[in-house]
Parts: C-alpha cells; structure tokens; sequence
C-alpha cells in the first residue's frame, strides 16, 4: 500500500518537473521574427484594395501571358477523335518550348551537367512566378 502511494507521488512530481522544464524552456525563447504570411490585419478599404488592383489588373495580366508565350507553345492543336469529359478536345504533342537551336534528340544526348552548363533546361519546366 505505502510503495503504491509512493510510485504514484514520484510519478505526480515526474510529470510537474517536466512541465516546469518544458515552461523554462518556452520562457527562454527569443521573439518570434517576421513572418512570411501576409498580415491578417487589413487597414486599407475593401474599396482602395480593388481600385488598385483592377487597375493592375491589365498590366499583369500582359506580363504573365507573355510569359506563357515565352515558355509553352499555346496554339489549338487538338488531336482528331479524342476528347476529355463534355467533348472537351484533347491537346496534341508537346506544349514545353525549347532553347533555340535545340531539339529533345540534343537534350537526350546530354549529360546534366552539359545541360546546366549551358543553361538549356527547358523554361517550361520551371515552376511559374505568381502573377503579382
């Protein structure tokens, strides 16, 4: 009876050491830094806000469409008989550009490093920016 009490008031002043330790630890830490997430606190108008931004709007729209262009080959080219779901037309080939001057054969045949080297990784293939 008396070693039961015993384990269970060790095992009570356990469990308060480590919260008291993990408390010091939490204290000791410095204040958080900047925070890559936009804020939550809006002091601008909704209105002000898209005002702005419509009238942005254009400009980057022109920008990332450029974009595109540089990068993916965007002309309808649908391949005859197939189609997605509702008949939606299906794409033919390769859309990815390449450098110029270079074909998927000359790609094939080199090594990474060769493609590193001399910067002709297809751009298509690079994550896209975000718009703004």
């Amino acid at each position: 009876m008396i070693l039961a009490k015993t384990r269970k008031l060790l095992a009570g002043v356990a469990a308060v050491a480590v919260i008291i330790a993990f408390g010091f630890a939490y204290a000791q830490q410095g204040p958080r830094g900047k925070s890559s997430y936009m804020p939550v606190d809006i002091t601008e108008p909704f209105s002000t806000i898209f005002a702005r931004l419509s009238a942005q709007k254009p400009d980057v729209a022109r920008e990332h469409m450029a974009l595109l262009n540089e990068r993916y080959d965007l002309s309808n080219r649908p391949v005859a008989g197939i189609a997605m779901d509702r008949t939606k037309p299906v794409q033919e080939g390769v859309r990815v550009k390449l450098p110029a001057g270079k074909t998927w054969e000359a790609l094939a045949n080199m090594s990474p490093e060769q493609i590193r080297d001399q910067n002709v990784f297809p751009k298509g293939f690079y994550p896209l920016p975000h718009p703004k």
